[in-house]
């Protein structure tokens, strides 16, 4: 607005008020103009001079009244913003709220401290996110902490009677598994429940890939815990060193009590499994089976002219592949130590090697200079390097494993019935008509040593142990010696155990990969199959199994680690056992 228009505005309110508007503040109006008033003293007796200072004023005046206003205003807003936000938080907090009680602290954790949630609140609370205690209260902090930790630490299904019961596991046959010694009958309470938890850990191993290796394990552990894990104690962490706790809670290994190497006496732990040849059983009598050096391939060859190989897993045990010989019945077959071929023999002049990588059959011989119409009987060094025939009128044949060629003899006094390498391949022992046993040194080509096979007349199988430098001769009575070569080589005639379990000809020997079992089987006779706990040289009582018939045996084989048992017999069928003192196959 400009001064113009307010002074013409001014003089019309001047105008309008005239005569009848009463002196204000003394303000003499005698003299002055009908149109001009005089305000606040000011003599207005110029009609020509203009009032500018009453009009000034007021314009100020409106203006004041303006800014506050729009003040006014503007407080107002913000006082209706502030309260909207305040709304909403509190609209916030009562969802976060109802979300809490419905559902938990999910999102956010509970904010303490605040004076108009106190009443609301719980009594206590525990502040997780920061870890700092508030002073004075430490010690009940501490006490919450060990409170927790003891209630974790009792185990359900600890009981105070177990150390006052005893339990005698030697009155029971089920329970003489679980000794210790031979002589061990009653055990308290609590050693009852470990063995037993021992005995299930170990008929109920777990699997490889869910195991942490011991570089894993060790990651992490400090010298003293390193320390604690070489003397067999490791205890969780977070637990104090407490004799009362159990060893299940201080270790990762085996449970308890570890596996023992000490094979017991009295009964063996064993397990009947899928037959090793389910999946396509044999028409004819079985006379070979063997597993690979990798425990897990199994063949099994017999008169059907078949040879046919499995993997064995206990469950399935899945066939994987069968090769028909047309022109050999098979009586004997065996991989060769390195595990890359296999020797395949039967009452003919010639053998079949059978390549495992190329899949290939080879036919060899007749052998030169050789007249033999039989090749059914043979051994194969250790060190895959030759392979020993039976031959005729006492010949001993042996033949390169890998030319296939004929590369020296040996003669005995009477015929030859069985062989057995030793040392690895160096000396070969055998056995015959002559009832003698004969040790040949095949880096010279020559004999070092024979002697009587006390009680023999004719020998008929023989056989060698892997470890501790026993061997075995059977002989046609079912008479089986057991010597030590060494005192045998020194001319210590005597067996040091003679078994006399069986009552026809023996025809298979074999010792298991540890020799703490020797097996003994006839052909003649049903189930006469015996094993020989060899440490006490008795026979395993429970075997072979009364419930179920082996039939006739014709072979067997224990896997490189001993975990299983394969027999052969001549109903075509391969029997599968499980040994649960060994953990491997």
């Amino acid at each position: 607005m400009s001064l113009i228009s307010q002074n013409v505005g001014s003089k019309n309110r001047v105008k309008r008020s005239n005569a009848d508007e009463p002196a204000f503040l003394g303000v003499n109006n005698s003299n002055a103009d009908a149109d001009e008033p005089a305000f606040l003293g000011v003599n207005n007796s110029n009609a020509d001079e203009p009032a500018f200072l009453g009009v000034h004023k007021d314009d100020e005046g409106r203006i004041e009244s303006d800014l506050v206003l729009s003040k006014t205003k503007k407080k107002r807003k913000e006082r209706d913003e502030l309260l909207e936000k305040q709304l909403e938080i509190e609209e916030g907090k009562e969802m976060k709220k109802l979300e809490n009680f419905l559902f938990g602290s999910l999102y956010s954790p509970v904010e303490f401290g605040k004076e108009e949630e106190k009443k609301d609140s719980l009594s206590f609370f525990l502040d997780r996110s920061v870890g700092s205690v508030e002073p004075g209260h430490e010690e009940d902090v501490e006490l919450m902490k060990e409170s927790d930790i003891e209630e974790e630490r009792k185990a359900v299904w600890l009981d105070e009677e177990e150390e006052k019961t005893k339990v005698n596991i030697a009155k029971v046959n089920r329970l003489r598994k679980l000794r210790k010694d031979e002589d061990e009958s009653l055990i308290s309470g609590s050693q009852y429940v470990s063995r037993l938890r021992a005995q299930h850990a170990k008929m109920n191993p777990g699997t490889d890939w869910a195991r942490l290796d011991s570089q894993s394990r060790n990651d992490g552990l400090s010298d003293d815990e390193l320390s604690d894990e070489e003397n067999g104690i490791v205890l969780a962490r977070g637990y104090k060193n407490d004799n009362a706790y159990d060893d299940i809670l201080r270790t990762n290994e085996d449970l308890v009590v570890k596996s023992r190497a000490k094979l017991l006496p009295g009964l063996l732990e064993y397990s009947r499994l899928v037959d090793a040849n389910a999946e396509d059983p044999s028409n004819g009598p079985i006379n070979s089976v063997q597993f690979h050096q990798n425990a897990q391939l199994l063949l099994a060859a017999g008169l059907d002219r078949r040879l046919r190989f499995f993997q064995i897993d206990g469950k399935r045990n899945t066939k994987i592949q069968s090769i028909f010989i047309d022109d050999c019945p098979i009586r004997k077959a065996s991989f060769l130590p390195d595990g890359s071929k296999v020797i395949i023999a039967g009452r003919r002049k010639f053998f079949y090697s059978f390549d495992l990588v190329k899949a290939k059959v080879d036919k060899i011989g007749p052998l030169v200079g050789r007249e033999e119409k039989s090749l059914e009987v043979f051994e194969v060094s250790p060190d895959s390097s030759m392979i020993a025939f039976v031959g005729n009128e006492g010949y001993i044949l042996l033949v390169s494993s890998k030319t296939k060629e004929l590369v020296g003899t040996l003669k005995m006094n009477g015929t030859v019935r069985s062989l057995a390498f030793a040392d690895d391949g160096q000396q070969l022992l055998s056995h015959g008509g002559d009832g003698q046993v004969y040790h040949w040194d095949l880096r010279t080509r020559a004999c070092i040593h024979k002697a009587v096979d006390e009680g023999c007349i004719h020998g008929t199988a023989l056989c060698t142990s892997p470890t501790r430098n026993l061997f075995a001769a059977g002989s046609d009575s079912g008479i089986v010696n057991i010597y030590n070569r060494d005192e045998f080589l020194g001319g210590k005639k005597k067996p040091i155990k003679t078994i006399e379990n069986l009552t026809t000809k023996v025809d298979f020997l074999k010792f298991n990969n540890d020799a703490q079992i020797l097996a003994v089987c006839s052909h003649m006779k049903k189930n006469s199959l015996k094993l020989i706990h060899v440490p006490s040289f008795t026979v395993f009582s429970n075997w072979p199994p009364a419930n179920s018939a082996i039939h006739y045996p014709r072979c067997l084989d224990f896997s490189p680690g001993g975990g299983f048992m394969a027999m052969g017999n001549a109903a075509g069928k391969v029997l599968l056992y499980k040994l649960h003192h060994y953990d491997h196959a």
